[in-house]
């Protein structure tokens, strides 16, 4: 996967989180996104997956987001970055 294409992904999903009136001053490729994390909750992590599928075409389903949401932020980004490039769901 592209190293360029996860830098793309992780300032636009950082965007996307401070648009959600999050703090993201603090969050590193290491920040859950759920709890002791960015603290996502589940209408955040489908706000997030909704902008994704809408910018880069990469379906998050709703029965994947509670996993998806505690991974990290690098972990997501990979996962996303993956789906993007035709790997589908791990």
């Amino acid at each position: 996967m592209s190293s360029a294409l996860i830098d793309e992904l992780r300032a636009f999903s950082l965007d996307a989180i401070k648009a959600m009136n999050y703090d993201t001053s603090d969050i590193t490729d290491a920040t859950p996104l759920g709890p002791a994390g960015v603290d996502l909750e589940s209408l955040g992590m489908a706000e997030l997956g909704l902008r994704i599928e809408d910018k880069y075409g990469v379906v998050l389903a709703e029965e994947d987001l509670e996993r998806l949401a505690s991974l990290t932020l690098g972990d997501f980004l990979a996962e996303v970055a993956d789906r993007h490039t035709g790997g589908g769901p791990a």
